[in-house]
């Protein structure tokens, strides 16, 4: 789903909380360090203030040669407290405030914009509301059953059997997780209905998830749903999600091909998978389709970008969730 207000204000409220923890800590490791080295807190006031003195200085209140006199003064303080924190046992930065991410400092925003952090915890937000948190316990690689492949078969284009095919598929996706953040190709999962093509996307996402990235996952059918909210209803709250589609570091589209195909969907997908080619940020795409209808549906440039950008991992077999029945 798309950055609605009230998940705005949630993700704002996440900085409060992690501005106040800051805060705190910081308190906490000042009392301890001024508890063990009491010379630090005699320092850390007159660099207080010696910085306001500066300020008045710097604003025409004094002269050049004052404001050099505390430039100096504030460097010498500096140096004696790095050396004093290093001699006590502290990190030489203990005394500052713990930013838990410090390009932002927990506000959510740089001078460029919104902060990576924001992006991820907007991720999280939209994997809350598919509810895919909870999927991804029960669907992961240490779930993964070779088993639910038939080894007695042979696929007569490729010479392999499913199973082997489903083991070349882990592998990649294996593969593309081990190098996520270094290669920025996607990866195109196809096969008939019920091969684990959604079990395998969300095996992908659980891992890059556990990195510390953001995942951004659809059904195609809602994706596009939400993207043609966003482009014809003006009064859709939706407004964001083209920006997140974009700029998310693992954006997975499922079942693509389930949705009902137009131009309007073909445009999309192609703004889709070319921008984020060039962007650098690789997406899982997962589709039912046979490989040659697929130019036919969604243009041939399009293809043609997945082609470049793109490893194909192909599953084939019966559909598991029957043979799980049986």
């Amino acid at each position: 789903m798309a950055l609605e207000n009230i998940q705005y204000d949630e993700i704002m409220r996440e900085y409060d909380r992690r501005r106040h923890r800051s805060r705190r800590l910081q308190e906490e490791r000042r009392e301890q360090a001024y508890r063990l080295v009491p010379r630090l807190k005699e320092i850390q006031n007159t660099i207080a203030s010696l910085s306001a003195g500066r300020i008045h200085a710097l604003l025409g209140k004094g002269s050049r040669d004052d404001n050099a006199v505390y430039q100096k003064k504030l460097e010498a303080l500096a140096k004696e407290r790095t050396t004093l924190l290093t001699a006590g046992g502290f990190p030489p930065d203990y005394l500052e405030m713990p930013y838990q991410c410090p390009l932002c400092r927990d506000t959510g925003y740089t001078d460029n914009g919104r902060c990576v952090c924001f992006q991820k915890l907007a991720s999280d937000l939209f994997c809350r509301q598919y509810g895919l948190e909870a999927i991804l316990e029960k669907e992961n690689f240490e779930l993964f059953s070779f088993s639910c492949y038939s080894d007695k078969i042979t696929d007569k284009s490729t010479g392999k059997t499913p199973r082997e095919h489903a083991r070349i598929a882990v592998e990649m996706a294996q593969e593309f997780i081990r190098q996520f953040g270094n290669d920025t190709s996607g990866l195109f999962i196809y096969g008939d209905t019920g091969v684990g093509k959604t079990f395998l996307s969300h095996c992908i996402a659980h891992e890059i998830l556990k990195k510390a990235y953001g995942v951004l996952y659809f059904p195609a059918y809602d994706f596009f749903s939400l993207l043609a909210a966003e482009t014809f209803d003006r009064e859709s709250e939706n407004g964001d999600i083209l920006e997140y589609v974009l700029n998310c570091d693992l954006l997975i589209l499922d079942d693509l091909g389930t949705e009902l195909t137009n131009n309007f969907v073909s445009s999309r997908l192609f703004q889709v998978v070319n921008e984020r080619m060039l962007r650098k940020k690789p997406a899982v795409i997962s589709t039912n389709l046979a490989l040659e209808s697929f130019p036919g549906l969604y243009s041939t440039r399009t293809f043609s970008r997945i082609i470049q950008n793109y490893k194909f991992i192909n599953l084939i077999g019966e559909d598991i969730r029957i043979i799980r029945r049986t």
